[in-house]
């Protein structure tokens, strides 16, 4: 036998030996004379928006990445791993409707505080006498100042609030189009939420309603043990029992309840009550779980945003020292330049791990991924 034909099969383990060129093609497997080069894949970070129009098929290899994770998002149940990667990933491609929206709001709701305070300031003159003398009509004057320079601020805190609420409304939006490989913009992302903003805002005034129900009728309970009792003793029983229970009611509350129902009337056509069962129905035989990720990201949120405005409040803290007489006017730009620096991370950080939470839960309950899959011109439709 001659062993001749034998070299002709590659060894076991070794690749296929590769196609003939044909004629007129170039050595290097490049294209042929004449013909268009095949532009090379984008990467994700673009965003491809899925063709509407019939087209050539595209390659085996980019066909089966594209199937798990056309966007920011892979396509099917996600892990702790997963949900963080896919939220960061949002944020860092999608910045002006996440943190320069978050960012924004903030500003414009902390400009009343600084403005009311910098007048009062250089009008009334909120200054720290510090010689010792008592001036009743000075004294009164900068009371009434100090007063409205620190009501100014709850005011704006509130209004900082709401607009980080419509922040929320809006990065579901963006996670939404980020699964399916599409980036929104500002101005995108805020027309997105066009025709559920007042829906929006009246389903967060009720929770927060719900939740200050809660907290008034648990006081209410504290101040009738308090009153019928003649010793320490039932009192203490009571926050040893009350106080875990109630802990735990609210943390049940929050996740059935609170979590979800942003995202799901964004991005569902129901209303407020329908949104709240949404989240009560898909958080089923998830609690611990979503409740895990969400006290976490909490944890992780709340940590780094205080070290990113710690900074900030230990410079006003030492220029109040240095400046006694700005005093009120330097701690009011303290906390307006924290809670800008502080909403700027974790405003958009919270809101995008509760909306890809909310698409991992329909993915694994509702075979959402498919859908998606569909939307992204992945499967037919």
């Amino acid at each position: 036998m001659t062993d001749g034909p034998s070299q002709h099969y590659p060894p076991p383990g070794a690749p296929p030996p590769a196609d003939p060129v044909p004629p007129g093609a170039s050595g290097a497997g490049g294209p042929a004379p004449g013909a268009a080069p095949e532009p090379p894949p984008a990467p994700w970070a673009a965003y491809p928006t899925a063709p509407t129009t019939p087209g050539p098929r595209p390659p085996a290899g980019l066909m089966l990445g594209a199937a798990h994770k056309p966007g920011a998002l892979p396509l099917r149940p996600l892990n702790l791993g997963s949900i963080y990667d896919g939220a960061f990933r949002i944020i860092r491609f999608n910045p002006k409707a996440t943190v320069g929206a978050a960012v924004m709001v903030t500003a414009l709701a902390m400009t009343i505080p600084v403005a009311v305070t910098l007048v009062l300031t250089f009008t009334v003159g909120l200054a720290t006498d510090m010689s010792g003398d008592v001036d009743t009509e000075a004294t009164t004057a900068e009371l009434v100042g100090l007063l409205a320079a620190y009501g100014s601020l709850l005011v704006s805190l509130v209004v900082a609030q709401v607009g980080v609420v419509f922040v929320t409304g809006m990065v579901a939006h963006v996670t939404r189009a980020a699964a399916v490989g599409r980036r929104l913009g500002l101005a995108e992302a805020w027309a997105a939420t066009r025709g559920k903003r007042w829906r929006l805002l009246g389903l967060t005034v009720l929770l927060n309603l719900a939740f200050l129900a809660i907290l008034v009728v648990y006081l209410l309970m504290w101040v009738v043990v308090v009153a019928v009792s003649d010793s320490p003793w039932p009192v203490v029983a009571w926050a040893v029992v009350s106080l875990p229970a109630v802990a735990a009611l609210c943390c049940w509350l929050w996740i059935r309840f609170y979590y979800l129902p942003v995202p799901a009337l964004m991005l569902e056509p129901v209303g407020v009550f329908a949104a709240i069962g949404r989240g009560w129905r898909l958080t089923s035989r998830q609690y611990w779980r979503t409740f895990g990720i969400a006290l976490l990201t909490v944890i992780i949120a709340q940590f780094a945003g205080g070290l990113l405005s710690l900074p900030i409040s230990l410079v006003g803290n030492v220029a109040v020292l240095a400046a006694p007489e700005y005093a009120a006017l330097l701690l009011v730009l303290t906390q307006a330049g924290a809670l800008i620096v502080q909403n700027a991370f974790v405003a958009p950080f919270l809101a995008a791990v509760t909306s890809v939470q909310y698409v991992d839960l329909r993915m694994r309950k509702e075979a959402f991924d498919v859908e998606l899959m569909r939307e992204a011109g992945i499967v037919p439709a």
